[in-house]
């Protein structure tokens, strides 16, 4: 079983995520106003993504999270595509960074101190399909068995796209994470990181404790790193604390800006935090977080000032 996350922690202290890559292609001028969200992008202007995920090697980033988190074939079939059409888009998130990927590492100067950066192919929630917002609540009324059918489809293409790992993301409740654990073992050469969103320093998005997930996650040989995305700076210590309490696997994090998304106006409001990322990460790490990035309304220009810095820690 491939698993890159514990590959590179054998020659350095910290894996270094990328950053957004949906609220970075708006800022380059996308319209992502669309239930496909990034997804679209990945229909009419794939160049865009590509050119994403280079930035983000180059500023610094391990590893690559394709565009696939809203692509699935119920999101597809919406806008009319086959599912033979919806199956290539996906291939190509993946093929997009893998392309980016060998780019930056055919270059001899982009080599050194670094570990070869791999592509997690992302897997979001059911409730990005629905992109009503459901991500951040988990209040789908869905049952597992439910949500299995739903995830299946999309795992066995991603599973078989070139992709290094999988990355279930931005999970609103235990029970989608269940769903996802017993579809692992139908794709047992692949490895996954299981990351939750959070409405608290202690509680998913849906009010599980998140000790609770990590402890219902933690044994499963597939599951390469466990942790929290999208989710305020703020609660991100108290998280990592909690993870490691009941679960003996990576931490990851990759927390957003700290601002807070509304899905009916496709907006962002709050205080933007981004300012401290380089610093706050540090403090990530000390808490115990081997896995670190951003998420929404981070640059990369905020994960080169986070690789700069974490790459001054040692072994």
């Amino acid at each position: 079983m491939l698993d890159p996350i514990a590959a590179a922690l054998q020659t350095q202290p910290v894996v270094v995520l990328d950053g957004a890559l949906a609220t970075e292609l708006e800022r380059r001028g996308c319209d992502l106003r669309d239930p496909l969200w990034s997804a679209r992008v990945l229909m009419e202007q794939p160049h865009l993504i590509r050119q994403v995920h280079a930035d983000y090697f180059a500023a610094g980033a391990d590893c690559a999270i394709t565009a696939s988190y809203q692509a699935t074939f119920a999101g597809f079939a919406r806008r009319g595509l086959s599912a033979a059409q919806a199956a290539d888009l996906m291939r190509l998130s993946v093929q997009l960074a893998v392309d980016a990927r060998d780019a930056f590492w055919d270059d001899p100067a982009n080599r050194a101190g670094r570990a070869r950066p791999f592509v997690a192919a992302s897997i979001g929630p059911y409730g990005a399909f629905l992109a009503d917002g459901s991500e951040y609540r988990g209040d789908y009324g869905l049952s597992e068995g439910e949500l299995m059918a739903f995830h299946r489809p999309r795992l066995e293409v991603l599973a078989q796209s070139g992709a290094d790992m999988l990355a279930c993301e931005t999970i609103p409740c235990l029970l989608e994470a269940q769903a996802l654990l017993r579809l692992l073992p139908e794709f047992p050469n692949l490895s996954a990181w299981f990351s939750f969103s959070a409405r608290d320093g202690l509680h998913t998005n849906h009010g599980e404790r998140l000790a609770d997930c990590a402890a219902a996650l933690g044994e499963h040989p597939q599951v390469a790193a466990i942790g929290v995305n999208c989710t305020a700076p703020r609660y991100i210590p108290d998280l990592i604390h909690a993870i490691r309490s009941a679960a003996d696997k990576p931490v990851v994090v990759y927390p957003n800006s700290g601002e807070t998304y509304d899905p009916h106006t496709k907006s962002w409001t709050g205080e933007d935090t981004c300012a401290a990322f380089a610093g706050e990460s540090l403090r990530w790490y000390e808490a115990g977080a081997r896995v670190i990035g951003g998420c929404c309304r981070t640059t990369p220009e905020h994960i080169h000032e986070l690789a700069s810095g974490l790459r001054r820690v040692k072994n």
